[in-house]
């Protein structure tokens, strides 16, 4: 039990590395222009979503697009309705990384780590950001099988193996997991990739992991609120934004979880696919649905947190 729980916790921490690597390869060349392109491109909320869709999708972190975005808010670049926009499109932006994940891509992770091991000694800019995104996603790839091998290793465990009974039958306990553990590694997709992979053991139901990715969505949203402590009053109502537009989007989608299943279900035969595509999905649908109301949910906010 003690070595699976280990082996769980390394493979764990190697995807985070992996994603902050990779990460780190995309943002290099945008470090710069980044905060411009968040100011110039967000005063519609349709522009604002755009940026947050391609801001997120390069740096492959909502969580990263929403602390910039909370800095240019505090220091007055944009205003507090500019960002709401911003944070729709992070959403959708952020799940890219989970439609890659979803195919398995395990056989060419070992050319990926040595093309990518070898850039990383580049002395050239472009050529050092190729050798982190490829090092990045190989060691993902990597931790995804790795996640998959001990799947009924950690299911033989009294609690987990009672955790995934009562999660099957209550999917509030699906998202109230998703959101601790998305809470604690800081990281969404990491915690709908741990999912993914019991999904593909066939240890967990398609309802059951969408749950879980629901409450990863808000979990997430902690980094935000983390940035905007100290900073001005605008700085915490972005944040604040972040979080309230997850969990009504969460309470929206868990009446109809069933049905949302049921067509997810119908779109892929592969487990791992299902939940990719029901994150992407959930979070167009949300961010599309909330969008109209860029405006009203800034006064709402503001009057609720005045």
């Amino acid at each position: 039990m003690n070595e699976s729980v280990t082996f769980f916790t390394i493979y764990l921490a190697l995807f985070l590395c992996g994603m902050i690597v990779m990460r780190h390869g995309l943002t290099l060349g945008f470090r710069k222009k980044m905060p411009l392109f968040l100011h110039r491109f967000a005063d519609k909320p349709w522009k604002g979503l755009l940026t947050g869709v391609l801001a997120s999708a390069i740096t492959q972190s909502s969580s990263a697009v929403m602390v910039m975005t909370v800095g240019l808010v505090a220091v007055r670049a944009i205003p507090f309705h500019y960002s709401i926009g911003i944070m729709l499109g992070a959403n959708i932006g952020t799940v890219a990384t989970l439609e890659i994940l979803a195919y398995d891509l395990s056989s060419i992770s070992v050319p990926l780590l040595l093309i990518g091991g070898l850039c990383l000694f580049s002395t050239n800019e472009k050529g050092f950001a190729t050798g982190c995104v490829l090092f990045g996603m190989a060691m993902m790839f990597i931790s995804m099988h790795g996640f998959e091998t001990l799947a009924y290793p950690l299911t033989s465990i009294p609690s987990i193996h009672y955790w995934f009974v009562e999660t099957s039958q209550r999917v509030q306990l699906g998202v109230v997991t998703g959101l601790i553990m998305s809470s604690i590694v800081q990281s969404s997709s990491a915690v709908t990739a741990i999912a993914m992979s019991f999904m593909n053991e066939q240890l967990l139901g398609l309802s059951s992991a969408i749950a879980i990715m629901l409450g990863a969505n808000i979990g997430t949203c902690i980094t935000a609120w983390f940035a905007s402590l100290g900073a001005s009053k605008e700085a915490k109502m972005t944040a604040y934004a972040h979080i309230w537009v997850n969990i009504l989007g969460v309470i929206i989608c868990l009446p109809f979880l069933e049905s949302f299943s049921g067509f997810i279900s119908l779109l892929s035969s592969s487990p791992e696919r299902q939940l990719a595509h029901a994150a992407f999905l959930f979070n167009v649908v949300s961010s599309l649905i909330f969008l109209p109301f860029s405006d009203q949910i800034a006064r709402l906010l503001k009057w609720m947190h005045k």
